[in-house]
Order: structure tokens, then C-alpha cells, then sequence
């Protein structure tokens, strides 16, 4: 394995930990990946109520299931990140089509249409929350604020061609939130909305 595919040390202690089974380190899983956790699914489902499962349910999956986390194969935060999604689009699925058969209107592509749009803002918003710091602040200037790459260079103390690289590398990760499927997706799914 090559040094730069080596886990996280904390990632692997926390998973060793909780293979263990001890209570403080799920504690200490909370307390550093709740909000993102929360947030994720309250992008996804657009409900306090149901994101407060979303986040119980993925918690407790940790806890009943940590060896379902490899180390190996990536970053923790990316894994619990990942199961968010997963929980989150299937509550959206369940919740949605219960709904439409209710009301007796919509279609499944619609279904999909809502699942897909926020798959993709859930997404963005962890890629966001993922950057670089530098990255981040400088994106941040530029929507938020809506500053120019100027503008940003000077808040930043950066040069100009730095805003640029840092603006269109940032954009270019955010790009990427459409390439992906929502989990449970069927084929051919990807794509713009």
C-alpha cells in the first residue's frame, strides 16, 4: 500500500474503537460528525423531524454495524457521509411515493426528478463543507458575498491568479456533484438535472 493510501490514523483508532465497542468513541463520532450528518439529511428530506431519524438511524448503524467501515477504502467522514445519503434518499423514496399514492398523482420520473435535485444539493453542500479551507473562502466570497476574483484577492491577501485557480478549481469540484447516482439509483440515472 502506498504511504498516501494510508487511512487516517484517527479513522482507523475510531473504527478499532468502535469494533470494540466502546461507548466513548461513538461519542466522540457524534460529537465531530453530527452536524454533518443533520444537515445532509435535512438537505435531502427538507424536514427537522426526519433528518433528527436520519441522524439516529446512522448512528446507531455505526454502532450495530462498525465493521461495515473500511479504513481502506477511504476517509470516515466520506463512508458516514455516504450512509447519510444512502438513509436519507430511501426515507425521501418512501415518504414521497407513500404520498403520491395517497393523492393518486405523479409519476415515478417525477419521484426520481425530486430524489435526484436533492441528491445533488446534498451533495454540493458536502463538497463545500469538504474543501480546503482556501478553497471554501475564497467560493464563498465569490457566492456569498458576491465578489469578484478581485475582490476576493484582496480579502484573501492572495494574488489575482491565485483567486482565479482557487475559484475555478473549487468550481470544479462542485461540478462533480452531478456525476454521481444518489444510492439505489437505477441505471443510467447521472447526468444534469
Amino acid at each position: 500500500m502506498a504511504k498516501k493510501d494510508v487511512p487516517p490514523r484517527w479513522d482507523r483508532k475510531m473504527q478499532q474503537r468502535l469494533a470494540r465497542g466502546e461507548a466513548a468513541a461513538l461519542g466522540e463520532l457524534y460529537d465531530r460528525f453530527a452536524s454533518l450528518v443533520h444537515g445532509l439529511a435535512h438537505r435531502v428530506l427538507g424536514d427537522e423531524r426526519a433528518a433528527d431519524g436520519i441522524t439516529r438511524e446512522v448512528f446507531v448503524h455505526v454502532w450495530e454495524h462498525p465493521d461495515s467501515y473500511d479504513p481502506r477504502q477511504g476517509p470516515l467522514r466520506t463512508w458516514i457521509a455516504s450512509l447519510t445519503h444512502r438513509l436519507a434518499v430511501q426515507r425521501l423514496r418512501a415518504t414521497e411515493t407513500a404520498a403520491l399514492a395517497r393523492e393518486g398523482a405523479g409519476t415515478t420520473e417525477e419521484l426520481e426528478r425530486r430524489v435526484r435535485r436533492a441528491w445533488v444539493a446534498a451533495r454540493a453542500d458536502y463538497i463545500v463543507q469538504s474543501m480546503p479551507a482556501p478553497l471554501r473562502s475564497a467560493l464563498e466570497r465569490a457566492y456569498f458575498q458576491r465578489r469578484d476574483y478581485r475582490q476576493t484577492a484582496t480579502d484573501l491577501g492572495i494574488t489575482e491568479d491565485e483567486a482565479r485557480r482557487r475559484l475555478r478549481l473549487g468550481l470544479q469540484l462542485l461540478s462533480t456533484a452531478h456525476d454521481t447516482e444518489p444510492p439505489g439509483a437505477p441505471p443510467g440515472y447521472g447526468g444534469a438535472v
